[in-house]
């Protein structure tokens, strides 16, 4: 494997989990976060994704990788919306359930879900704007890194598919660490769901689709399951712990 790929997986399983976990513990030491906070956060995010993307691609398609093996190419358009509407509408929902369970949970992994909630998932209109330009900035960027170069890297490496899906859901995983373990878990498993049908599926437009849906839920029905109490109050909780 060239180096630049090297560097770009250490990147991706080292830097941007560590990077998360910065800027996570620098929102977790204020009481509470404005408007203001949350769309500078989303913008700051779409920023970095968006040339996080643009590099890493530079480097694929210097070394070869072209539009098909990185998934960028779509068969089957009839089928692809079909699968792409029925897989949204079922993450999505799925999205909502969990979401809705977790609001009537309890406990330390209630209070921590809250003040995430709090400061990343937006709390007026004029927040769900930027944070769904945000869902669509993941569900094309992440992807592109995490199916689209880490999968079409891994595949040239000699890697069997089931490895391949398996690494780049770690990888996919380590990225939402700062989420604590569930965070890790859940998104290590929807990363399984979303390396599988970029295999069936042989492209990427699909999952981008799925991604979106599963972020703008998130947007959507977390701040009305876990937002419940003042931000100030949530947070006391969780620093005197």
């Amino acid at each position: 494997m060239p180096w630049d790929f090297w560097l770009v997986f250490i990147v991706l399983g080292v830097l941007l989990p560590l990077r998360g976990k910065l800027r996570l513990q620098k929102l977790m030491v204020l009481p509470q976060i404005g408007t203001r906070e949350r769309i500078s956060l989303y913008a700051s995010t779409i920023g970095f994704q968006w040339v996080a993307a643009a590099i890493v691609a530079w480097r694929a398609w210097a070394r070869g990788l072209g539009f098909e093996e990185l998934g960028l190419v779509v068969h089957g358009r009839s089928r692809i919306l079909i699968a792409a509407i029925v897989g949204a509408a079922t993450l999505g929902g799925l999205q909502w359930l969990n979401l809705r369970r977790m609001g009537r949970s309890s406990g330390k992994a209630r209070e921590f879900m809250q003040v995430l909630a709090e400061r990343i998932l937006p709390q007026s209109r004029l927040e769900l704007v930027p944070f769904l330009a945000l869902a669509v900035t993941a569900g094309v960027c992440e992807e592109f890194l995490y199916r689209g170069f880490a999968m079409a890297a891994l595949t040239r490496a000699g890697l069997p598919g089931w490895s391949v899906v398996l690494l780049s859901s770690i990888l996919f995983g380590l990225a939402h660490f700062y989420q604590g373990r569930g965070g890790l878990l859940s998104t290590l498993v929807i990363g399984t769901v979303f390396g599988t049908a970029r295999i069936a599926y042989d492209g990427l437009v699909l999952v981008m689709i799925w991604h979106f849906a599963v972020d703008a839920v998130a947007g959507v029905a977390g701040p009305k399951y876990l937002v419940k109490a003042e931000p100030a109050t949530a947070a006391e909780k969780i620093h005197k712990q």
